[in-house]
C-alpha cells in the first residue's frame, strides 16, 4: 500500500511482500473498539494490495501480543445491553476476516496472549511464540466465556480435551505446552520471534500465490466439511489450479531441473480457490 495510513492503535510496516501489523495499546495491547476497527480496515487494504503476499500479526513490545478486551469499555456496554452488538459481533467479524485471509498469515507472540489475544492469534496459519510467552482464556474467572471465536478456533487447533481444560479452569499454559498441544508451531528465544515470523512470511510471500491460496482453502474444507464434501470441493479447486500458468511453470521447472519462476497474480475475482465457504 503505497499510501500507508497512519493508525492510532496499529503500526503497519511493509518490507518486500510482507506486511507486519503491530497491535499498539501499551502496556498489554488490549483490544479496544477503535483497535478492532483499525485492524479490520488494515486487513481489507492488505487483502486488496497485489504487492502484499503475506502478513505477520504481532503485539507492540515484549510484554504482550494482546490480553483481550479493554475492560474499561464494558460498564457502558453492559449498562446499554450492547456488548454483543457493539463489541463481540464486530470483533468476531474482524477475527474471522483474519482467520479467512486468502494470503498466508503468521502470528508472532511475545509475552502474554490471553483471552481475545489468544483467540485472535488462533486464526493464523502459523504461530511463532517466544519461550517466555504465556497463553490462556481466563474469562471463566470473570463469570464469562471467551466470545471472539476461540471456542471454535482454539479447539480446532488443540482438540476438545485440551480446550476444555483451558476454558473451564481458566489457567495459563507456557510456550512449551502450547507447542506440545499444537497451538504453536515454533518456539524462539525472547526478542527473536518477530524476525523469525517475518522470515517465514517472506518465504510464503515468494511462493506461487495461487497454490498457497488453494492450499489454505483445502485445509479449511478438511476442517469444516464432511470428508466426501471436502474431497469434492478439493477437486473443484484443483480443476481451477490446473489451468494456471504457475502450475505449468512448476512442472516444467521440475522436469528440466531449474528454479521455477512463478508469476501468476492472486486474483480473488477469478480464482474460486480463494473464496472461503460460508
Amino acid at each position: 500500500m503505497s499510501d500507508q495510513k497512519k493508525y492510532q492503535k496499529l503500526r503497519l510496516e511493509i518490507e518486500g511482500g510482507v506486511a507486519t501489523i503491530f497491535l499498539v495499546n501499551p502496556p498489554m495491547n488490549v483490544m479496544t473498539l477503535d483497535m478492532r476497527r483499525e485492524l479490520d480496515e488494515a486487513l481489507t487494504g492488505l487483502e486488496a494490495d497485489p504487492a502484499i503476499g503475506a502478513i505477520v500479526l504481532t503485539g507492540d513490545g515484549e510484554r504482550a501480543f494482546g490480553t483481550g478486551s479493554d475492560i474499561k469499555e464494558f460498564p457502558g456496554l453492559l449498562a446499554d445491553g450492547t456488548v454483543v452488538s457493539t463489541k463481540l459481533g464486530p470483533e468476531n467479524e474482524t477475527f474471522t476476516k483474519f482467520a479467512n485471509f486468502p494470503k498466508p498469515t503468521v502470528a508472532a507472540i511475545e509475552g502474554y496472549a490471553l483471552g481475545g489475544g489468544m483467540e485472535l492469534a488462533a486464526g493464523a496459519d502459523i504461530i511463532v511464540v517466544a519461550e517466555n510467552s504465556k497463553f490462556g482464556v481466563p474469562e471463566i474467572n470473570l463469570g464469562a466465556i471467551p466470545g471472539s471465536g476461540g471456542s471454535v478456533r482454539i479447539t480446532r487447533r488443540i482438540g476438545i480435551g485440551r480446550a476444555s481444560e483451558l476454558f473451564l479452569l481458566g489457567d495459563m499454559i507456557d510456550a512449551q505446552q502450547a507447542l506440545a498441544w499444537g497451538y504453536a508451531n515454533n518456539v524462539k528465544p525472547k526478542g527473536e520471534v518477530v524476525a523469525h515470523a517475518q522470515k517465514i512470511a517472506a518465504r510464503l510471500a515468494s511462493a506461487p500465490k495461487q497454490a498457497i491460496c488453494a492450499a489454505k482453502q483445502a485445509l479449511r474444507y478438511g476442517l469444516q466439511l464432511p470428508e466426501e464434501q471436502a474431497i469434492a470441493k478439493l477437486l473443484d479447486v484443483l480443476d481451477v489450479l490446473q489451468r494456471t500458468q504457475d502450475l505449468r511453470e512448476g512442472a516444467d521447472a521440475f522436469m528440466n531441473k531449474r528454479k521455477a519462476n512463478f508469476q501468476d497474480p492472486l486474483d480473488t475475482g477469478k480464482f474460486v480457490g480463494c473464496m472461503f465457504p460460508k
